[in-house]
Formats: structure tokens, C-alpha cells, sequence
């Protein structure tokens, strides 16, 4: 176990998946309190044998965290970080109040667009609420905005298995002030996660990077659930490859619309994207799981924003009533 650079701190995971994983074992290797939030098969799977745990770099480690059934069990965070897919935090929204405390830091990472991003003040859209995201705005009222950093991470991990993650490639995380600027808790946050082997960036700008992820993920998780395709497939076909590019200029028009300056154009994205190789999205994988997916964040939330602006993106509307309806026939979406 590597000492951490700081003292030990209070820091809970909510969303013991993939990712909710990768933080843990990453953060608990480091020598930090890790509590994680797990349910039913994996709760049962991490308390009997630990957080089973592959690096990229193939290591293999059965990592001792605290897992809980409820966020009452575990108590007021330092950091709490918010790994659920998006449409299952407004049902526990409330639950994590018993976590922050004045100085508790909520970090979520999860894609799409999460529900605060429109309530920074003096940006386009100010005071929107994504009812895609938060539709009776249970999130907003559980956690205030200034306890909020906002933050990504570019991994790709999975789960095969309650209590199983498996780190295959990337793990750079960006966070910043919804607000933007710098901030004393960003650095010292951005240090501790960098210090426990997830490297991260400071954002003064974190809406910005939070979009420009999204330039990827609103083309290739519904364009996956429709197709049953990695993202390496779906860009070297060229038919799909059009489609993709299309979809991907109008959300880089959107965000030109609300005020970000997005210096990249779509081919230059999806070189990006296909550089990585046979990705299969987060989106396809819950399918092939049997798993709600989380297109409302995803995709549904760009609509919303274009709507609002009165913007048409009409190759974004018909791939999000496919994949919908895709969803729908697979029992993973509401009717």
C-alpha cells in the first residue's frame, strides 16, 4: 500500500460499478477511508470477498473497502463521488444528505449533462432546470450547488460481475468550479486523486470539458445501442461514419450556441475516438447486462438545451427516437 501524500481522507463512493469501482480500489490502494454504496449481489460480493480489482496493467488485487447498504451507515464524507448512471440519482438524491457536512465535496462523474449545469449564473441558459436529468428537481434541492465540483473521467472500465472491475485503458479525470476559475479545494481534490493513481486536471473551464465529452458520448452510446457495434466498427463504416459526423457537428453547434469555444471539429473528435480502438460503450454494455441505460443524460439533455434555443438538430432527434425505442423493446427504458 502507497501512503498518501495527505492525510487520510473520509471519501465515499456512490455506485459500486465500473467506475464507482475503479475510484474505489484506486483511492482504498492510496490509504484513504473509502466507503462504497453497493446493493443486493454486489454489496454481498464486496463484503465476503473484497473489491476484486484489474489495472491496465493487469495486476490483479482483491481490495479491502467498507461496503454499505445505505448512505446512513456511512456517515459524513470529506469527498463523496457520485458513479451512478444518471437516472438513478434522483431516487437516492436525498439519501446522500446524511454524507455532507459544510465542507463535503460532491463530485459527480458520470456522462452526459448532469443536472447543474445550467444553474451557474451569467451563462446562456442560466437557470434551466434539465428535467431530462433531475425531472422534480430532487437533486438540486439534496445537494447544494456550493458543495458541488464538476468532473469527468475518460476510462474504460467494466464489470463482468458483482464486485468484479476491470481497468482496461485511460483513467485521466478533469474537475473544476461549476463556476469556473480556480478554487483552493479543486487543487487540493485534483492532488489527492493524482497522488492515488487517477491522474487529474484542474479545469478552470469544467463546462467546457464536460462538453466536449459529451461530443463523443452523444454519438457513439446511442448509435451503440442501436447497432450493437464497438466505436471502432461503427466509424469504419462509412454510411455510420456519416451519421456520427452529423450528429457530432450539430452538438458542436449547440455548444457554440451556449457560449463555449470549442476549438476541435468532428473529424478531429472522431480520429480521436477511433484511435482508441474496439471501445464498447457504456450504453452497450448495459444493454447486453440487461441494464437501464442513461439516455436522457446522454442525449436526451442536449435536446432539451437545443429546444430551449429554439436550434434544430435533426440527426440528433432521430437517433435519440431510435435508440429509445430500442431500449424500450429491450425493457430498459420507461414507456
Amino acid at each position: 500500500m502507497t501512503a498518501p501524500s495527505v492525510p487520510p481522507q473520509r471519501i465515499g463512493i456512490i455506485g459500486a460499478g465500473a467506475i464507482g469501482g475503479h475510484f474505489a480500489a484506486r483511492l482504498a490502494q492510496a490509504g484513504h477511508m473509502v466507503s462504497l454504496l453497493a446493493r443486493n449481489a454486489t454489496l454481498r460480493a464486496i463484503q465476503e470477498h473484497g473489491l476484486r480489482y484489474t489495472s491496465d496493467d493487469g495486476a490483479q488485487s482483491a481490495i479491502a473497502v467498507q461496503a454499505y447498504a445505505s448512505t446512513a451507515e456511512m456517515g459524513p464524507q470529506d469527498l463523496v463521488i457520485i458513479a451512478l448512471k444518471a437516472h438513478m440519482l434522483p431516487e437516492l438524491a436525498a439519501d446522500l444528505r446524511a454524507l455532507i457536512q459544510p465542507h463535503t465535496v460532491v463530485l459527480p462523474v458520470g456522462n452526459g449533462l448532469p443536472w447543474w449545469y445550467f444553474l451557474v449564473p451569467d451563462q446562456p441558459l442560466s437557470g434551466l432546470r434539465l428535467r431530462s436529468v433531475d425531472p422534480l428537481g430532487a437533486i438540486e434541492r439534496a445537494l447544494p450547488l456550493d458543495n458541488v465540483l464538476g468532473g469527468s473521467v475518460m476510462a474504460s472500465c467494466s464489470s463482468p460481475a458483482p464486485g468484479v472491475v476491470i481497468h482496461s485503458s485511460g483513467g485521466r479525470v478533469v474537475l473544476g468550479e461549476p463556476r469556473g476559475g480556480g478554487s483552493i479545494r479543486a487543487s487540493h481534490w485534483a492532488s489527492v486523486l493524482t497522488a492515488a493513481h487517477l491522474p487529474t486536471a484542474n479545469s478552470t473551464n469544467i463546462r467546457l470539458d464536460l462538453w466536449l465529452k459529451l461530443l463523443g458520448n452523444v454519438c457513439a452510446n446511442p448509435l451503440s445501442l442501436i447497432t450493437g457495434a464497438s466505436t471502432d466498427r461503427l466509424l469504419d463504416d462509412p454510411s455510420v461514419r456519416q451519421v456520427f459526423e452529423h450528429m457530432m457537428q450539430e452538438c458542436i453547434q449547440l455548444g457554440t450556441r451556449l457560449g463555449l469555444t470549442i476549438d476541435i471539429d468532428a473529424r478531429q473528435r472522431m480520429e480521436q475516438t477511433r484511435r482508441l480502438g474496439a471501445i464498447k460503450t457504456s450504453m452497450l454494455q448495459d444493454l447486453e447486462a440487461g441494464r437501464s441505460v442513461e439516455l436522457d443524460a446522454i442525449l436526451g439533455a442536449p435536446l432539451e438545451c437545443a429546444a430551449d434555443l429554439g436550434y434544430a438538430v435533426p440527426q440528433m432527434q432521430m437517433i435519440f427516437a431510435l435508440a429509445r425505442m430500442r431500449a424500450r423493446q429491450a425493457g430498459l427504458y420507461p414507456a
